[in-house]
């Protein structure tokens, strides 16, 4: 076996419509084709491909609150996504990821799920994007 990409996160969510919006709007996601299943949800497409799986409940506990810590998108077009997270009024948390470099925008969707969006050291660079501090 030969892994060669994250396909989808399923979330459960008891704040459906307000996610699917913050998907579409934010990381443009938009909805799309989902198979006929018995439970709300949606599936947020990008270039063809559902990444993100939303799951509508009641409420949330027990073992189906479980949450994940992150799960991370690679991109390009680093200056255009800050101001794009700016004007949105967006936290934002950026830093480098030491050893490597590359750029996280980390970010937080409605429900709180942790999010990192990472760009290529050449990107921070010509964004004067400092390294982190050695521990």
């Amino acid at each position: 076996m030969d892994i060669q990409r994250l396909d989808h996160v399923n979330l459960r969510t008891t704040r459906l419509n307000e996610m699917i919006e913050w998907y579409s709007n934010i990381l443009d996601m938009p909805p799309g084709d989902r198979p006929p299943f018995s439970f709300p949800g949606a599936w947020c497409y990008r270039h063809g491909h559902a990444l993100v799986h939303l799951v509508g409940v009641d409420h949330e506990g027990g073992t189906e609150n479980l949450k994940l810590e992150h799960f991370a998108l690679s991109a390009t077009g680093l200056k255009e996504f800050l101001a794009h997270l700016e004007k949105h009024n967006v936290r934002t948390r950026i830093g480098r990821l030491p050893g490597f470099r590359h750029v996280q925008v980390n970010i937080w969707d409605p429900d709180g799920n942790h999010i990192h969006v990472d760009f290529s050291p050449e990107e921070g660079d010509a964004l004067n994007i400092p390294d982190r501090p050695k521990a």
